[in-house]
């Protein structure tokens, strides 16, 4: 779930959940490779249990990169992935378990927001193409010069998408890819690898999270199980702290902003596509070699640590004098339900809750005011209270009002900031002349002495105003400037959208519900048809966040979300979800999410449907859509307005050409199941090879190092690699009787890591700057370097106008790494 500037609020309001992780490099002697030995101590000093993959956090990076050129084939994206897991599992090291989970087939909910992205890049692609050749053509007809167009096929990133033969390859090569690493790899060997594949319904991270709730409720499941989960999206946080888990970490590539992009048209730094001039490219070296590199610094990794962000929240959430008693776990649980309000995939947030205004911050503080009136505590193990949930909603559509108007008085505070800003980048209006006026260093002249120094201030406020009469005059009385109308001093800035419900004035919730929904306030039928909806995604999501998938078919059927003081009466409003429900086969869920120019992924008279006038769902598949801006300024933040798939209409329509699928599409709309690969070494070898061996075809339960899981007869066999034989089969986690409650609590025997924060922690972002931690361990020496070693750092060696990266080992064993000029301290022996 992407939860826009979560991340950045967290981290800069709890900046000491933040560690910067060490990576151990692999060492290259006389020509030959040397991998790193990941056998070895972990070098960030904590040694994990489990690492977990959200493996479209992966993909999407290596198959179309933003800062580096992207694969020029799929063998390179394939390979692109192979390096970074290794990357992954030198830093991590996992010990017992590596759980591979690519996004499978999605419930209904999240499909409305996969079907919205999937429109918006093929409309987004279409667009670039269209301004490229436009701009091409005006640069071009000015003599302006740009490399010759490449004829070359754009990587349609929908591709990325259960059911199409992209993903049923990449299931293959990483099948491939964990048999060679089981075989050849050190620190392989005794690890149970699980591969989660497409043809697995759900997604990638919610197969983990279901993954660990079911061994959790194992009796014996190590409750001190060190869990790392790799993935960028923000719901990884919530999910983490709703396992309940005392030592759960997240792993996610450091974001970077503003990082310099090439002009798609000529391929030159420095300039976007809108700003292309056609100015020839500068040779770069001495005969040109380097033309076609691009400046390119390897991705550093950061930690997140769940512990400190639970130490954070427990000095936040804890109240005194309750009328019950105080229980920190169901107050996290409480917090994770909170953030919900601000944003999530299957729900749109409230309209006067934005998380860059403090709406989390807001919600804590009335959640703390109103928690001694509910009487308890607003969900449990996932199952919310929607009487409490009301009293909290209603208190802030109270200040509803509020919100609204100094949201505007902020907007307008910021454009006059910007606006005063641009005026001071022009430069001076007027340029001091005499003894006042600036002169360039060197100059042999001397300036005119000033003989009157009030004359001369005088003659400058005077010349200054009439400057800026000249600048604020109107048009001249001629005839050729008449009717001219004067631009504005911002007349440079982008136009601003029109708004038309405008929160900030008297009668905005009349606007509101007339402009999203085409209806009058005053209709409560449909308003309270909106928030039952709302209040159904609440109890839907945090269902799926604590006790898995509660129905594959609930969505929720508007654009716009209701206003939190419409929130009345809701407490009977839900009462259970559908029962049984299935989820969509692979070729489905394409037809249900991908626009018609994505229509080749799918069989021919499948696409057909999209396209074909006849077509009796066509109207699933316009060729173009509104995006309402919703009060934001750009286009990805506004809101697609896609009709909604009728899942009966879909479904009969895919009932006539179902009997076309050959045999292999057949197979790519099948649901598949995990797959469990174990290395010979592995203490469960022996017993698996022989349940192969007696060819059992009954579902066996197995226990391994506290873990456990059910073995089922699979057609794939012992798979042979290299010298070493493998055991590749099929898996189910351990089965629970419907309507058994997965419990969010901490478990018995868990212990409690060490404290990490000290009392200055508290207010430290606010008193002095923040420095990153390396590694976990906080009393690490960190390396410092005298004069002399600074001048070994200006040795930098260049050829041309390209630098080179030297690696120098200096005294004290501190490895330094010189990237275009740049110096970053990569690893130092703590010994010295």
């Amino acid at each position: 779930m992407g939860v826009p500037a979560f991340f950045r609020w967290l981290s800069r309001k709890y900046p000491s959940i933040i560690v910067h992780c060490v990576e151990e490099k692999g060492k290259e002697c006389n020509g030959v490779r040397i991998p790193v030995d990941t056998t070895k101590p972990n070098p960030n000093e904590v040694e994990f249990d489990n690492l977990y993959l959200d493996m479209n956090g992966i993909i999407h990076p290596c198959t179309h990169p933003e800062d580096k050129p992207a694969p020029k084939n799929e063998d390179e994206m394939m390979v692109a992935i192979f390096e970074y897991i290794d990357r992954l599992f030198n830093i991590v090291r996992p010990r017992r378990v590596l759980y591979m989970a690519i996004d499978g087939v999605a419930p209904r909910a999240k499909m409305n927001q996969q079907r919205s992205r999937r429109f918006r890049a093929s409309k987004e692609g279409v667009e670039l193409a269209e301004e490229k050749h436009r701009m091409r053509e005006e640069i071009i007809q000015r003599g302006g010069y740009l490399p010759p167009e490449e004829i070359k096929e754009r990587f349609d990133s929908n591709c990325i998408t259960p059911g199409t033969e992209f993903m049923d390859n990449l299931a293959h090569c990483l099948r491939y890819y964990i048999a060679d690493r089981l075989s050849n790899d050190p620190g392989w060997k005794n690890v149970t690898v699980f591969l989660s594949d497409a043809s697995v319904p759900g997604e990638g991270e919610h197969k983990i999270m279901d993954f660990i709730r079911r061994q959790r409720a194992q009796p014996n499941h190590d409750p001190n199980t060190h869990h790392c989960l790799c993935g960028a999206d923000a719901d990884l946080i919530m999910l983490g702290l709703a396992t309940h888990e005392p030592n759960f970490t997240i792993i996610r590539e450091e974001f970077k902003p503003n990082k310099p992009r090439p002009c798609a048209l000529c391929g030159q730094m420095g300039h976007e596509i809108k700003e292309c001039q056609g100015t020839a490219r500068e040779k770069k070296g001495e005969h040109d070699e380097f033309a076609e590199t691009m400046p390119v610094s390897e991705q550093e990794f950061i930690f997140i640590r769940l512990c400190v962000l639970r130490e954070y929240l427990a000095r936040e959430l804890t109240m005194a004098s309750l009328p019950f008693p105080f229980d920190f776990e169901r107050s996290v649980d409480d917090w994770v339900f909170m953030c919900f309000f601000v944003g999530n995939d299957f729900l749109p947030h409230l309209p006067s809750l934005e998380i860059r205004e403090g709406a989390i911050d807001r919600l804590v503080n009335i959640y703390k005011t109103v928690v001694h009136k509910t009487g308890g505590y607003l969900t449990q193990n996932g199952y919310v209270n929607l009487e409490r949930v009301e009293m909290i909603m209603q208190a802030v559509g109270v200040a509803e009002d509020n919100i609204f108007k100094k949201r505007k008085e902020d907007d307008e505070s910021f454009k006059r900031r910007q606006k005063e800003k641009k005026k001071r980048m022009k430069g001076p209006a007027y340029l001091t002349t005499g003894q006042f006026a600036p002169h360039a260093l060197g100059r042999r002249g001397q300036p005119e002495p000033v003989h009157n120094a009030r004359h001369q201030a005088f003659n400058m406020r005077m010349q200054n105003m009439e400057q800026h009469n000249r600048s604020s005059a109107g048009p001249s009385n001629s005839s050729e400037s008449r009717g001219v109308k004067r631009p504005a001093d911002d007349s440079d800035s982008e136009p601003e959208p029109e708004d038309n419900v405008r929160l900030w004035e008297e009668g905005w919730k009349q606007r509101y519900y007339k402009t999203k929904f085409d209806v009058d306030v005053s209709d409560d039928g449909f308003r309270k048809k909106v928030v039952q909806s709302y209040v159904e995604g609440l109890c839907w999501v945090l269902r799926y966040y604590y006790q898995g998938c509660a129905s594959w078919k609930w969505y929720f059927p508007f654009h716009y979300a209701p206003f939190a003081s419409d929130f009345k009466d809701i407490s009977e409003m839900f009462k259970e979800f559908e029962k049984e429900t299935k989820p969509f086969k692979p070729l489905e869920q394409l037809m249900g999410v991908f626009p018609a120019a994505s229509g080749n992924f799918l069989p021919p008279t499948w696409r057909n449907l999209m396209s074909s006038p006849d077509s009796s769902i066509i109207d699933f598949y316009p060729d173009d859509f509104a995006i309402d801006l919703n009060g934001k300024k750009y286009a990805w933040q506004g809101v697609a307005l896609l009709p909604f798939v009728d899942e009966r209409r879909l479904r009969a329509a895919l009932a006539d050409v179902y009997g076309d699928l050959t045999p292999e599409e057949t197979k790519r709309n099948s649901l598949g199941s995990d797959v469990l690969f174990l290395s010979k070494s592995h203490p469960l070898f022996d017993f698996i090879h022989e349940l192969y061996r007696t060819e059992s075809h009954e579902v066996t339960p197995l226990h391994s190092n506290k873990l456990m899981y059910y073995r089922e007869w699979c057609k794939v066999g012992p798979l042979e690699v290299s010298v070493l034989i493998l055991h590749c089969h099929k898996f189910k986690d351990p089965q629970y009787a419907d309507g058994f409650v997965f419990k969010a609590a901490l478990l018995p025997a868990a212990k409690i890591p060490n404290k990490v924060l000290k009392p200055g922690d508290w207010e430290k972002s606010n008193r002095e700057p923040w420095r990153p931690q390396l590694g976990f361990n906080p009393n690490r020496q960190q390396a410092h370097l005298d004069q002399s070693a600074f001048r070994n750092i200006g040795q930098i060696l260049e050829c041309g106008t390209k630098r080179r990266t030297i690696s120098l080992n200096l005294i004290h064993g501190c490895q330094i790494h010189f990237i275009s000029g740049a110096t970053d301290l990569i690893s130092s022996r703590p010994d010295h």
